[in-house]
């Protein structure tokens, strides 16, 4: 079951290293994502999102350019593999189970200027692992469907900066 977290920071960098942090751990089988989007909010207010993933888009294109191949292979090898591969896309899309664009929005018009958030869906983790990954980070947890003891471990670790 994947879980779906969000955390806020009061500095408009500190998102994107700790998605950084997590993404080092995520090589070594300690973390997956289902989807991830870091937004930051300038001094004027105005919003950015970066470094999103979806996953959903992203295997269905694979997937997508997978079939084209084969159906096309013989006649139109290229042709085949790029239809495939929008075709994928787009069903990536459909079925996307990410994160919400109205749900980002309405976290980002919460936040106060220069800060910045993490949303994740995390598919599976070790939670020793992750959360030594989250020591050195100070944020807030705004939302979260983790079990309740989880959330608030990790709720402790985000309230001190452990360096």
């Amino acid at each position: 079951m994947s879980n779906l977290i969000v955390i806020v920071f009061d500095d408009v960098e500190e998102a994107g290293k700790v998605k950084q942090a997590l993404k080092s751990i995520e090589g070594g089988g300690y973390i997956s994502f289902d989807d991830s989007a870091v937004v930051t909010k300038d001094e004027e207010g105005k919003v950015h999102i970066h470094d999103e993933i979806d996953r959903g888009v992203a295997v269905g294109a694979l997937g997508g350019s997978a079939l084209g191949l084969l159906i096309g292979g013989l006649v139109f090898p290229i042709g085949g593999l790029l239809i495939g591969a929008a075709g994928g896309a787009a069903v990536g899309a459909l079925l996307d189970k990410g994160i919400q664009k109205d749900f980002i929005k309405e976290v980002s018009e919460s936040m106060g200027p220069n800060s910045s958030a993490l949303f994740v869906i995390v598919r599976e983790a070790d939670p020793t692992m992750a959360l030594a990954a989250l020591r050195p980070y100070k944020g807030k947890v705004i939302q979260s469907s983790l079990p309740p003891e989880a959330e608030k471990e990790l709720r402790r670790i985000l309230s001190q900066r452990i360096e």
